[in-house]
């Protein structure tokens, strides 16, 4: 069982107001510099959480939501450090695998 963490954020918020598609092509670069597999995924549908048991309260988010998954706890954590306005968590699974 691997454990995963996410950042999770409205849609308009994590695709459009953070330049997250900035954030994550750099992120991306370095791991292929570095001959790293890529660890992390962006689910435009944070809906794709809730396969993994991961409870989306409505009553808490009233929006579209997005997330950024990831096996390493630091590039969440460094998410939720430099876009302030995220939901952090994390759930436990054999895999991680969703149809984008």
């Amino acid at each position: 069982m691997n454990t995963y963490y996410f950042a999770l954020a409205s849609q308009k918020f994590l695709l459009e107001e953070e330049p997250m598609e900035e954030i994550l092509r750099e992120r991306t670069n370095y791991y292929l510099s570095h001959n790293q597999d890529i660890d992390f995924w962006l689910l435009p549908n944070a809906d794709d959480l809730k396969k993994f048991g991961v409870s989306i309260s409505n009553k808490m988010f009233s929006m579209p939501l997005a997330a950024i998954v990831s096996t390493n706890e630091q590039f969440i954590d460094w998410i939720k450090l430099r876009t302030v306005h995220v939901y952090t968590g994390h759930f436990i699974a054999e895999q991680f695998n969703v149809t984008i």
